[in-house]
């Protein structure tokens, strides 16, 4: 997957495209991949990096949703769980099973969460992850040594699913391409373009690398651009009220020494009605996450000090071992587009998290809300829509059993390349070949030098934010360690991309000023 083939594609003059996709999130990698898979012409442009937004942000959870049953939400929780069950199967590198332990210290939450989760394990039917069960008090400290012992009852553990999801979506990118579909990251929708009879028939684009602006004509428009939707829809039509109210979840990364061991935690009551995650990932341990509205729509949201002190005070209800702002080895937040629909005036966290379609009257093509575990969905419902306006042969939806990109087995879940699946043995030949690629950047993080080279040779990183914060995790994991490790990355990238040591130096200052947003105490 090359960015410069890509773009070589996109020259073509005259080239008339099917499906045009505006934003490579989950949702606009997602509807690539089935058009292009029913063999539709389809692009895909992305205005900053894939999943550089909302999708590289989440719990990094593929779940059905256990606070949806408490909400009533039946018909969320059960497309969830199967689409929980297929992106097991279809990406097994990728989705791996997690444990998760619902301490007690109310009498009534025992029969509560029992019966739930119960019935979320019926709800998930053949595709669940396993059965839920009671744990003693003992038991419960035996599998969380860190929780809270006084007043513990005992606990209820139950299954879900775990990934990473920027790469999740780098995968998907190149199942996209691999079907036939043609992705440009790093290059922004400016404008829509209309023909005589009114109707969308095209964009207009500029690529931020080079800086050129250029039309490209398509049959079909679809706004996938998370929680820039409304931006999009204004270009159609100005005078466009609001659609979503866009809400911030906010995450805080810690050392694993505050939960050992391979279970999480699901915190049953926050101080404000949520439940809350203590998840084992990478090494580390991912605790959140919030539901703050908020006004200001940013690419690179910061982590409100009040959401941050949140997380910490309910995380130190429950751990024994308690962290405080200086245990933060990142801090990291998405923001929600959640739809508004009838629920105005609602508050967020009481909002809907299914996905809706809109259609303008000129042939724009919207799909918003919804989330990660459901994209395929979104992708299916969207793509239907589309070709109806477009006028596209029709053809039926096949991704229930596409394997995505890189899909094998797990060998091992310490495999440090695990998460490449199949394209991880592509990265140990480059070892072989060159035994400089097989050192590792630091004692902090499983990553060498190697993957560097391949995500700019085959994962089209142009930037070296690119590579930290999304080809690997770095940033997410230990923003200070990052920000050490940088300079050797922008020369490997430097070296690769036939840059020079301005370049390597700008990357440096811009991304050692974007690690700040990351840490909590700058």
């Amino acid at each position: 997957m090359k960015r410069a083939e890509m773009l070589q594609r996109l020259s073509r003059e005259g080239e008339l495209w099917d499906v045009i996709v505006v934003g490579g999130g989950a949702t606009g990698l997602g509807v690539a991949v089935d058009a292009a898979n029913r063999g539709y012409k389809t692009l895909l442009l992305e205005q900053s990096d894939f999943a550089q937004g909302t999708s590289s942000r989440s719990t990094k959870l593929i779940h059905g949703g256990v606070r949806y049953l408490k909400q009533g939400n039946i018909s969320l929780v059960l497309e969830a769980l199967h689409e929980r069950g297929l992106l097991l199967r279809n990406a097994p590198h990728l989705v791996r099973h997690q444990s998760f332990i619902v301490p007690a210290y109310d009498w009534w939450d025992g029969p509560f969460y029992g019966i739930g989760l119960k019935l979320y394990d019926m709800l998930a039917g053949e595709l669940g992850f396993g059965a839920s069960q009671h744990l003693s008090r003992r038991e419960t400290i035996k599998r969380i040594p860190t929780v809270a012992s006084e007043g513990l009852l005992g606990g209820i553990v139950y299954f879900d699913g775990q990934f990473d999801d920027a790469r999740l979506a780098i995968n998907l990118a190149q199942t996209a391409v691999a079907q036939g579909a043609t992705l440009i990251n790093h290059t922004k929708v400016i404008g829509l373009k209309k023909g005589k009879d009114g109707l969308i028939c095209g964009v207009r684009a500029r690529d931020e690398v080079a800086a050129d602006e250029f039309d490209v004509l398509g049959k079909v428009v679809i706004n996938a651009s998370g929680v820039f939707v409304e931006g999009i829809i204004k270009m159609d039509i100005p005078s466009a009220g609001k659609i979503i109210a866009p809400s911030q979840g906010a995450h805080i990364v810690v050392d694993k020494k505050f939960l050992p061991g391979k279970n999480a935690i699901m915190v049953p009551h926050t101080d404000d009605g949520r439940v809350m995650f203590a998840v084992p990932w990478e090494g580390k341990v991912v605790v959140g996450t919030t539901d703050t509205p908020i006004k200001k729509i940013d690419l690179e949201p910061r982590p409100l000090s009040q959401e941050v002190d949140f997380i910490i005070r309910n995380a130190r209800q429950y751990l024994a071992m308690k962290p405080n702002k200086e245990d933060i080895l990142s801090t990291f937040a998405g923001i929600r587009p959640l739809f508004i629909g009838a629920g105005k005036g609602k508050k967020t966290a009481q909002l809907s998290r299914d996905h809706t379609l809109l259609i303008s009257p000129t042939g724009l093509v919207t799909i918003t809300g919804g989330k990660w575990t459901t994209y395929r969905k979104m992708a299916e419902d969207t793509v239907n829509q589309a070709a109806i306006i477009a006028g596209l042969a029709r053809a039926q939806c096949q991704t229930e059993n596409l394997p995505i990109s890189g899909a094998m087995p797990v060998v091992t879940a310490d495999d440090p390349l695990g998460y490449y699946g199949s394209d991880a043995c592509k990265i140990r030949e480059l070892m072989k070949k060159d035994k400089k690629l097989s050192q590792g950047l630091s004692p902090q993080f499983p990553y060498s030098v190697a993957e560097i080279v391949w995500a700019v040779r085959e994962e089209m990183a142009i930037k070296l934010e690119d590579v930290l914060s999304r080809r690997t995790r770095a940033l997410l994991l230990d923003a200070k360690e990052s920000v050490a490790i940088a300079p050797r990355v922008a020369t490997v990238m430097a070296q690769e991309l036939g840059k020079d040591e301005s370049w390597v130096a700008r990357e440096v200052a811009e991304y050692t000023k974007l690690a700040q947003n990351y840490l909590p105490w700058c």
